[in-house]
Order: structure tokens, then C-alpha cells, then sequence
């Protein structure tokens, strides 16, 4: 078919290749549920080897195990055949798996099962194969039965015994042993060779024996089977000399034998030719004969021998244990004594079985996706491609071909593949030496969204700490999934947010106004998933007030300071340790909660103090030293103070970027300087502050200074003790350093238009140290992306730029350095800007809906051309509204809502979601970027299905008397529907125990109901649910109310009812009205009444003491003035100054409910007001309340 179109189909090909580099399969998750619900073609998941040898006196099995959902069925082929298990009585078959097991406990010859096996897994999605298994039977052979005649050979002659063990199954190893099973001393001069026999470079007279045994091991059948032995005679010219002296140096004895050149032994001739496979072990050998023994060496023409060989057998085997396609070559031995040499050149040609080079996996697809299955192999020769599909050849000549599908040699392509369109495909790579199987089947999935994390999680997170909220997600098609906060929003990324593709949402830096519940909404065609994830930001643990270094005196208690500030909701664990290791604590080293205390201190508890506060999401450390005094008293007669300032601040060593500063140390007053701070004043840019700029340890007085280019330094110091601070330091001469091109890189560079034909392009300043030298200014950079155009510049000495008259949001590369009148900074990263943004110039088309239930919708469109957007694109918008509800009379709200779907896919589709049931929806759609909205596309309008209504809009219970109880109601406001009645369910209660549920069912237009109660201390609750023809809606509960008594029992009586409770009602009334008659009587009579016009006065007459202690108020002569009053000047009496007048009298005064007076002390009237005659006194109801008492 290839070869039909030419090049150019090949082109085309090629192009398509390339272009679907970019499509990659669903990742399924490993989440039990999904894979128990996922659906996929069989897979197989064991097998045994393609050459399989089996011992004959154990069963056979062959193995082929498979998964699949649903479970796979299995088949066999023996030699090309359908093999029927079930028909032979020595073949089982495993249980969900394919394993064949065959027995032979009733008989049978293993034999007759040898052949070729081939296992199919099936299911309704497609089937798998495994390599074809060619099964043997191991085989371990006799000897054949031979008379050896004895072998004489005369001395320094070579010699070759033989070995030919039978060929077995696999073929046997061999070695050579005596007859007391012991082995042949091999050695430079004896050996036995990779063919078993056994050769002699020269033969000894020490040679003669008459047991040289060959033996062969089978492996499979863990036997050794001995040839008959061979009787070896060396003949010599000369009587054998038995002298150590002579035979330590000579092994001929003394005796004279011929020296003899090398010849080769094995191999013969001057070359010979090997070939091996790729991988396997690599083994060549040269034995020579020749008296002296020789010795041999190797070498590979054109190069030296590589790391890969191995010299064995006393140098005269070379070995490569797994042979590469570089080992091929020629490859020459040398054979050389005294007399001469030989070679032998030996051609090792390495071919190749097929290996992978991109082995073809499984695809797992959603519907209308494309992907493609590749199968790569290398071999020598090249190896052939077949496809197969479920066991079968694909025929790419077929009158029907599947149109989603295209093979192209050694890749199937797949295009808007559909249900149904699953499959194995089987990738089948041979050549001369070899073939490879491989299975890859082809999945259509589509599954509704799903969340594979922990519902409902709690995060916990320091406030301005960055932080990520989880929600891993599966769906098919790959849902598009949003976050939302608190259930409001149109969708959180960008700016303080960031959505990663696996779905977590990254929060940049939390603050307070972040805690929240965060929504995770992930939607596909199919549906719909959501997870809640609850953040709560804390405050960060510190510790406010840290220990400070100090001196303590031996015998004295030392006191570390550690004040947490920590969120009170998060509980937190203060711990200490010393010298970094845990700290134990007793009587004298005790811990509270802002402090550690050690009393009785002495020269063990000198060290650092280390203190650790932990909350489960943070912590905070804080460390001090401890010094002890060893002399107390000593360090009692004298006072510690902060430590005086250095004094004689000198520079020195001054370099372009450093200097060296010395000072003397000031009086310390008996505490140890524990550190120095060195600050700097500089007068360039911010003269007269002086600034930290290091700290060191308190033992020093010289230190070198890291500078900065440009700066006019002074410096002062600042020491401390356990005390405190000393005073700063005079300050240093001034010392100015040379300026330098700026080192530091302007951050925070970016470029985003303010306008539709502008782009500004913003930086943060570099700070005053980083300058580096005067006249600072920044070049800024840009130019239009994959363009090719020239970089155009400007330098300016603001912190912006913005570049005019540009295309509506066209990307820009953009770059940009400081520079100073010593030269060029450092050049940025480019970094990526654009240009403005502008209105979409183009509706999306062709909205429509589908789907459309009582509560949601299926919208669908076409998107508009990318280059309209005139902007980075956000979202669709959809704006709907509820024109009005399909229920007569009933007045809806019109007000438009929003909701966006962020698709970029050629046919994009989205859920419409909370609709309200049995109402006229109207919706269009705008395509937005981040500044604008696009023009409106198509109004279309629909109408939502009915559905279950909400709870009625009121449900009171009424409990007018002991034994009836009534019910009223009213209609939803949203009754989602026409209504058919309502549903009133209702049960006693008592406690947690309820009696058996009831149920009565009224007409649309009943709204009341009237329960009389068996008993009246029965108590009930009840259950209110409008309908409709969908169901039962919202159900609204109440329980009835409690009585006042809850003991009311059957017998009791309302005694409001009963005569003898009237009559003593109007008994008690009568006597009240006699009383009220007597005070009215004994206010006529009225008086004055004697008080003591100071409580320190002598009492008088009047003030004398009842009888029983009391004081008697009561005047002898009603008329008579109080004491301490005076007559006016027209003879009247003025009112004493502690008249009960002054506080009360006139009405203003008040009593409580047994006539006591509290006005007592109220604001005193006016002295100068009349006070009005006895008479009007005497009528006052203060008098007659006291008159009466």
C-alpha cells in the first residue's frame, strides 16, 4: 500500500508522526475502586520460556496467567491446532488462570506431549497471546559401550584423549577425574578443552596412568554418568631419573628430549571462523603443543583487547561474557617458545536475535482521542514488523477498512476512536534467529469524575507560608476542574493562586482572609465530582522574649527567660536542651511556662541553653550561654554593669571589597563580653543612620569587613554582656571603597499591558548598597517572540517602561541589566511579557442545550478562533437567568447569573448546574480574557424539567387544649412543579425511644390537620413534605410542645374551675379593701415625726426605747415641731434640715411592696421652695403609712 503512493505518502506519514508526538494515553491511577471498576482487555501476566525443557519424572506445567476485566477465558493451540484440554485425562487446566498441568501418576510418556504451545486470554474486549513455548523433555543418555585400547605415546609428544560425551538434553558438562574420584591436575602443560577432551602440550613419563575417566553431569537429572577410563603408557628413550635436585628444574629427568616448535592443537589451520549471538557468553580457545610447553597470547586486530575479556585456562581460553556487536573483529592467538611461534587468527561475527527498542504499551483512551501504538526492534538482520489484532493478522487490503485506524509500518495510529473500538494488538518482530511477541491493548474509557483523596481534609498553615491543598482526580474524558472558596467565585487561579494539572491548588503565601473551605470541582460529559478541603491559618509561634546570655555565680540560681506568642488554637510543647542534647530536669533545674530556672548553679551547668517551642505545624528556637563564676565570693563583693564601649577603633589592610578593623576592649565589670556588633554609617544616601552590618564572637578584636563597591564607610562597635549593651563606639575614620559595575540583577522584571496597544515593562529598583557606583540607570531590552526581529532598548533611570504602539497581546521577549559609570551588570533571564489586551471581536457560535434535567443542563458551542480572543484566554462565560416559572402565579427573581468552563478542545461542552426545576431559563455565552468580554453569541431558551419542591414555608403546631393538637402550613415558595398534596408523617416520642411511624396524605389544598391525642402526656414529631409528581420534596420537622407539668396524670383537676378556689379569692380581695379603708382613715390624723438631726446627738424624750429595744418615733402632742426647727419671721415653723421632706416628700419618694420607704435618699429640694403647711403633712401618704405601722 506503502509503496502505491511514493514518497508522497510517505511524507504525509512522516508529517502525521510528528505531529502526534505530542498524544499520550490516560494515565489510569492505581486506586482500588477505579481499577475495580475499570473495564480493559486481557493482559498477560506470566509465561513460561520459548525454549522449555522439563524434567521427565516431574509433571508438566505451562504456565500462562493473565488479568482482565471481566476475567479473561483461555485457550490452547498445540503445533498450530486447537488443543481441547477437556478431552485428555492427563491435561488440567487451573482455575481462573490458563496453566495446563499435565500427570503422569497413571501412566503416559512425557514424550508424547513434546511440541509447540501457544496461550490465548480472551474477553468481550479483545484477546492476548503468549510466545510460542516449544516443550521438550530433558534427555541424559548412556555412554555407548566401547573397548579402549591402552594409548602409548612416546615422551614430549603431544597427546588428545577424547571425551565425545552423549548428547544430551541440554548437553552435559564434562571433566576429567582418577579412579580415586579425584581430579586431573590441570596446568599450563595440561588442560582439558570446551569440547571435554583432555589435551597434553607434551607428555611427561609422570603422565603414565590407567585411569583417565571422562565424566559427563546432566543437570535436569542431577546424574554423572563415567566413561570407561583410558590406560595412558609413556614410552622413553631413557631410564627415568628419580633425583629431586635434577627434577626440581628438569621434568624430563635428565633425560634428552627433542625440543619441538609450537603447533596448534585445537584449533587447527591458521584461521577459523566463529559466530555468536548478541548477548551471549563468548569463548575461543587455542591449545598448543610444543616442547618447552608454550605459552599463548592474545590480541584483536585493529585495537587492544577491551575490558570485557577474560583470560582463562592458564591464558588459553578468551572470554566475553555477554557479547555486543563492537566485540565482532579478528581475533589472534600466539603459541611461542624457545624454538619459535605460531598463530592462529580467528573471524568472530556477531549476529542479533530481534531485541526492543521501543516495545509497544498498553493505551488506554477517552472517546473521539487519538494515540498510537509503536513497535521498534533491532536485530541482524533487520527484523520484520507484523501486526496482529486479537490473534489475528490485520489486513490492511481489506474492502473494509476500520477508518479510525491506519498501520504504517512499525506504527498503528488512531484517530477519534469510539466504544467499542477496544483491542489487543499483538507487535510480532522475527528474523532468521529469532522472534519477539509483544501485547498492547487499546482501551476506550469514559468514566464519570471521581476523587481519590480524603474527603472533607483539614490543612493547617503558619500564616505567610505557602501551602498546597490536594485533590487528586480521575475522569475520562480528563475532567476540567476548578476551585472555588466558601462555594463562591467563578474558579481561584492566578495571581494569589496557582492550579497545578494533577489538581492541587497552591496558595502563595496564606493569609488570615485564606482560612476557609476551599471547593475542588472536577466535571466531565458524564458528570460531576467535588471535595471539600477545610484550611485554617494559624499564627506563627515565637518566642517574644528569648534568653539572654549570662553570668551566674556558684552556689547562686540562674533564671533563662523563654515568653512564647503562639495561635491559641494550636497546643504548643516548650523544651530545653543543653549543648544540644535534652535537658533533665529535677529539683534544681525546673521548668514553668515562661522560664527555666537552675538554682544552687555550679561549673556543670555552664553551656548553652537551648529553648524549642513546637506547635504541630511550626516551631521557634531561641539559645543563650551560661557562664559560672567559679570564685563566689569574690563575685559577690563585686558588681557586674553593661561593659564600657571599645575604645581605639583603627582600619587597616584595606582591599577593593574588604578591610580589616581592630579595636580595644573596654572595662567589662565582671561580666564577660559575650558578643560585638560592628554598624556603619554611610553618607551617600542615607547620612547620619547607622545600620548592622555584622556581629562576632566576644573574644575578638580584629575582624575582616565584607564590603560593598561605592560605599563611604565609618563603623562603630557595640559590646555586650549579660548586663546588656555598652554604649557605641566612637567612630571610625572614614574609608571609601571603589566603585564597580553593579553585581546584582534587577528582580522582579515583568511586562503586561495597561492598554490594548502598550506593553509595561516594570522591575524592582536595585537597593542604594547595590548600586555600586553614581549614575545608575537600568537598559531594558525587548522585542517581539519567534519573530526574529532586532532587540530594541532604552535606558532609563525610572523602576518602568512602557513600550507604545504595539499589536493588541502579542508575546514579547524581554530582558534587561543595571548599569553604573563603571560598567554593565549582570544581563537577566528573558522572561516572557505582552502586550495589552482588547475586546474579543468574535461571539461563540451555535449555542445549544441538551440533557436538560430538573436542576442542571448540558450546554454546548463553538469556540471562536483563538486570534480573536485578543487576549490570554480565561473562559467561556455563560450568562443565565430564570425568565419566569411554568407554576401560575408564582413571581421569580431575574437576576442574571455566571458561571465560566475554561475548554480549549474543538467541540467543547459544560454543565450548567443549581437551576431551579419547572422554570423558563434564557442563557448566551461570552468568550472573556482577563480584562474584557467578547460580544454575546445566540439567546437560547429551555425550560427545566419539574421536580421535588422545597419545604413548605411554614409548619406550626398548635396546642390549644390537653388533648388535641393542631397542624397548619403553608405552600413552598418553590414548589418546583405543580403540587399533588402534602405527606405528613408523625410517631410518639419519649426520650430516644419513638413508637411507630404514621402517615396521613392531604390535597394540594389542605393546609391544616387536627391529631387528638390518646393520652394527653403523649408527645409527638412530625414530618412535613410537599409533592409532586417527581416526589416527595424538603421535609420540614417539628415536635410538638412540652406541658407545663410533664407528670400530668389522668385524675388531675383544674382547680381554676372549682368553688371553693373562688371563694377564697374573694375573700382575700374583701380583706384588702378593709386595709386599704383604714389607711385612708389613719391619714386624716397625720403628724410629724422626731429625727435626730445628727446620729451623734443625745436622744430625747421622744427617741427613748421601747420596751423591747425599738425606738418610738410617735410625738406625745401631734402638733408639736420637731426638734431643731425654728419659727420664722411670721411665726411659722421652718422645717428641720433633716425633714423627710427634703428627701421625698411631694409624691417623689417611692415604697416597696411592704410599705417601707426607699426614697429616703433622693435629691434634697430647693431650700428656699415653701414647704406648705402641717395640714398638707399631715395628708401626706408617707405620714399615714408610718401612722398606720
Amino acid at each position: 500500500m506503502l509503496a502505491q503512493g511514493g514518497p508522497w505518502a510517505l511524507s504525509v506519514i512522516s508529517l502525521v508522526l510528528l505531529l502526534w508526538q505530542e498524544v499520550s494515553a490516560i494515565d489510569v491511577p492505581l486506586d482500588s475502586k477505579i481499577q475495580q471498576d475499570l473495564k480493559q482487555p486481557p493482559t498477560i501476566m506470566k509465561q513460561s520460556l520459548k525454549d522449555y525443557i522439563v524434567d521427565p519424572r516431574d509433571n508438566i506445567i505451562i504456565e500462562c496467567e493473565a488479568k482482565g476485566n471481566p476475567v479473561p477465558t483461555f485457550s490452547w493451540r498445540r503445533n498450530g491446532k486447537f488443543f481441547n484440554v477437556g478431552k485428555d485425562p492427563r491435561v488440567t487446566m487451573r482455575k481462573r488462570s490458563g496453566t495446563l498441568e499435565i500427570s503422569f501418576r497413571s501412566g503416559g510418556r512425557p514424550e508424547d506431549y513434546e511440541g509447540e504451545y501457544q496461550c490465548f486470554a480472551s474477553n468481550i474486549f479483545g484477546t492476548a497471546l503468549t510466545n510460542k513455548i516449544l516443550l521438550r523433555v530433558s534427555k541424559s543418555p548412556l555412554w555407548p559401550k566401547e573397548v579402549l585400547e591402552p594409548v602409548v605415546v612416546g615422551e614430549g609428544s603431544p597427546l588428545v584423549l577424547a571425551c565425545n560425551p552423549p548428547p544430551g538434553l541440554p548437553p552435559p558438562l564434562t571433566f576429567w577425574m582418577d579412579s580415586a574420584m579425584m581430579p586431573i591436575t590441570q596446568d599450563k602443560r595440561v588442560s582439558m578443552g570446551l569440547n571435554g577432551d583432555l589435551y597434553f602440550s607434551n607428555v611427561l613419563a609422570k603422565d603414565s596412568h590407567t585411569d583417565y575417566s571422562c565424566n559427563a553431569r546432566f543437570l535436569f537429572t542431577h546424574t554423572i554418568q563415567q566413561k570407561n577410563p583410558f590406560t595412558l603408557k609413556v614410552q622413553t628413550k631413557e631410564p627415568y631419573n628419580d633425583t629431586s635436585s635434577v627434577n626440581s628444574t628438569d621434568p624430563y629427568g635428565g633425560r634428552k628430549v627433542a625440543e619441538t616448535t609450537p603447533n596448534f592443537l585445537s584449533p587447527t589451520g591458521t584461521d577459523s571462523s566463529r559466530m555468536v549471538m548478541r548477548g551471549e557468553k563468548l569463548k575461543l580457545e587455542c591449545i598448543a603443543s610444543g616442547v618447552p610447553t608454550p605459552s599463548i597470547k592474545w590480541f584483536k586486530k585493529g585495537g587492544d583487547l577491551n575490558q570485557k575479556v577474560k583470560l582463562d585456562n592458564f591464558n588459553k581460553t578468551l572470554r566475553i561474557d555477554s557479547v555486543s556487536e563492537e566485540d565482532a573483529g579478528e581475533y589472534m592467538c600466539m603459541a611461542n617458545n624457545q624454538i619459535g611461534s605460531i598463530r592462529h587468527s580467528i573471524y568472530v561475527q556477531v549476529k542479533a536475535a530481534p531485541y526492543w527498542l521501543d516495545q509497544p504499551s498498553n493505551l488506554v483512551l477517552a472517546p473521539d482521542e487519538n494515540g498510537r501504538l509503536v513497535c521498534r526492534a533491532n536485530g541482524n538482520p533487520k527484523p520484520h514488523i507484523q501486526w496482529l489484532v486479537n490473534g489475528g493478522p490485520i489486513d490492511s487490503n481489506s474492502t473494509l477498512p476500520n477508518p479510525s485506524r491506519t498501520v504504517a509500518g512499525d506504527t498503528i495510529m488512531f484517530r477519534s476512536v469510539q466504544i467499542g473500538s477496544s483491542a489487543v494488538y499483538q507487535c510480532n518482530a522475527s528474523n532468521d534467529h529469532g522472534y519477539l511477541l509483544a501485547n498492547a491493548f487499546i482501551s476506550i474509557l469514559d468514566m464519570a469524575p471521581r476523587m481519590l483523596g480524603p474527603k472533607n481534609q483539614l490543612i493547617k498553615v503558619i500564616e505567610n507560608n505557602r501551602t498546597f491543598l490536594d485533590c487528586p482526580y480521575f475522569g475520562s474524558p480528563l475532567p476540567e476542574l476548578r476551585w472555588f472558596k466558601n462555594g463562591q467565585g467563578s474558579g481561584l487561579d492566578g495571581g494569589h493562586y496557582r492550579v497545578y494539572i494533577n489538581g492541587t491548588l497552591e496558595i502563595k503565601r496564606a493569609r488570615a482572609e485564606d482560612q476557609g473551605t476551599y471547593t475542588c470541582v472536577a466535571n466531565n460529559i458524564l458528570g460531576t465530582e467535588e471535595n471539600q478541603v477545610r484550611l485554617e491559618v494559624k499564627e506563627p509561634t515565637r518566642i517574644v522574649r528569648a534568653p539572654e546570655h549570662q553570668s551566674a555565680i556558684r552556689g547562686t540560681m540562674a533564671r533563662f527567660d523563654c515568653r512564647v506568642k503562639s495561635d491559641l488554637t494550636l497546643p504548643i510543647t516548650v523544651t530545653w536542651l543543653k549543648d544540644d542534647k535534652p535537658l533533665s530536669l529535677g529539683s534544681r533545674l525546673k521548668k514553668d511556662e515562661d522560664s527555666l530556672s537552675i538554682h544552687n548553679v555550679h561549673e556543670g551547668d555552664e553551656g548553652t541553653y537551648t529553648c524549642t517551642v513546637k506547635t504541630e505545624i511550626d516551631q521557634d528556637t531561641a539559645s543563650a550561654r551560661l557562664t559560672v563564676s567559679e570564685d563566689a565570693s569574690l563575685s559577690s563583693v563585686l558588681p557586674t554593669d553593661r561593659p564600657d564601649s571599645p575604645m581605639d577603633l583603627e582600619l587597616s589592610d584595606a582591599k577593593e571589597r574588604n578591610i580589616r578593623l581592630t579595636w580595644i576592649h573596654g572595662d567589662d565589670h565582671n561580666s564577660p563580653v559575650t558578643l560585638f556588633v560592628v554598624q556603619f554609617e554611610e553618607d551617600r544616601w542615607e547620612s547620619g543612620k547607622w545600620q548592622n552590618l555584622s556581629s562576632y564572637p566576644g573574644d575578638v578584636n580584629t575582624v575582616i569587613l565584607e564590603l560593598s563597591p561605592f560605599v563611604n564607610y565609618q563603623f562603630r562597635v557595640i559590646a555586650v554582656n549579660s548586663v546588656g549593651q555598652s554604649l557605641p563606639s566612637l567612630p571610625s575614620q572614614r574609608y571609601q571603597t571603589s566603585g564597580a559595575p553593579p553585581d546584582a540583577i534587577p528582580r522582579g522584571l515583568k511586562g503586561w499591558g495597561t492598554k490594548k496597544n502598550n506593553m509595561e515593562i516594570s522591575w524592582e529598583p536595585l537597593l542604594d548598597t547595590e548600586r555600586n557606583g553614581p549614575n545608575l540607570h537600568y537598559s531594558v531590552w525587548w522585542r517581539r517572540k519567534d519573530t526574529g526581529e532586532e532587540w530594541s532598548n532604552v535606558t532609563t533611570v525610572g523602576a518602568k517602561h512602557i513600550v507604545h504602539d504595539t499589536e493588541t497581546y502579542v508575546p514579547y521577549e524581554i530582558k534587561l541589566r543595571a548599569v553604573n559609570d563603571f560598567g554593565l551588570g549582570g544581563e537577566s533571564n528573558i522572561i516572557i511579557g505582552y502586550s495589552g489586551e482588547d475586546k474579543p471581536t468574535a461571539p461563540p457560535t451555535d449555542l445549544r442545550v441538551s440533557k436538560i434535567d430538573s436542576t442542571k443542563v448540558n450546554v454546548h458551542w463553538t469556540p471562536v478562533d483563538p486570534s480573536t480572543v485578543l487576549g490570554e484566554f480565561k473562559e467561556y462565560r455563560v450568562y443565565y437567568w430564570r425568565e419566569g416559572s411554568m407554576v401560575k402565579g408564582l413571581r421569580v427573581n431575574k437576576e442574571k447569573k455566571t458561571k465560566g468552563f475554561y475548554s480549549t478542545v474543538a467541540q467543547p461542552t459544560g454543565i450548567l448546574t443549581d437551576l431551579q426545576p419547572y422554570s423558563h431559563y434564557r442563557i448566551y455565552m461570552v468568550v472573556a480574557n482577563n480584562r474584557y468580554e467578547g460580544p454575546p453569541s445566540n439567546h437560547v431558551e429551555f425550560r427545566t424539567k419539574e421536580g421535588v419542591p422545597e419545604a413548605p414555608k411554614f409548619f406550626k403546631i398548635i396546642q390549644r387544649s390537653t388533648d388535641v393538637i393542631h397542624l397548619e402550613w403553608d405552600k413552598p415558595l418553590e414548589p418546583n412543579g405543580i403540587l399533588i398534596g402534602y405527606k405528613l408523617n408523625y410517631q410518639t416520642v419519649n426520650g430516644s425511644r419513638v413508637g411507630l411511624m404514621q402517615m396521613q396524605s392531604f390535597l394540594p389544598n389542605v393546609t391544616t390537620y387536627t391529631l387528638h391525642l390518646p393520652e394527653r402526656a403523649i408527645r409527638y414529631k412530625f414530618y412535613l413534605a410537599a409533592l409532586t409528581q417527581v416526589g416527595a420534596g424538603e421535609v420540614y420537622a417539628e415536635e410538638s410542645p412540652h406541658f407545663t407539668n410533664e407528670a400530668y396524670s389522668k385524675d388531675q383537676v383544674d382547680i381554676a374551675t372549682q368553688g371553693w378556689f373562688i371563694g377564697l379569692m374573694c375573700a382575700i380581695a374583701l380583706i384588702i379593701l378593709i386595709l386599704l379603708i383604714v389607711c385612708f382613715i389613719k391619714r386624716s390624723r397625720g403628724g410629724k415625726y422626731p429625727v435626730r438631726e445628727k446620729k451623734d446627738l443625745p436622744l430625747d424624750a421622744v427617741d427613748q426605747k421601747g420596751e423591747d429595744g425599738s425606738f418610738d418615733y410617735h410625738s406625745d402632742e401631734d402638733n408639736k415641731p420637731l426638734q431643731g426647727s425654728q419659727n420664722s419671721l411670721d411665726g411659722g415653723v421652718k422645717e428641720s434640715d433633716d425633714s423627710l421632706v427634703d428627701y421625698g416628700e411631694g409624691g417623689d419618694g417611692q415604697f416597696n411592696e411592704d410599705g417601707s420607704f426607699i426614697g429616703q435618699y433622693t435629691v434634697k429640694k430647693d431650700k428656699d421652695e415653701t414647704e406648705g403647711n402641717e395640714s398638707s403633712e399631715a395628708t401626706s401618704p408617707v405620714n399615714a403609712i408610718y401612722s398606720l405601722a
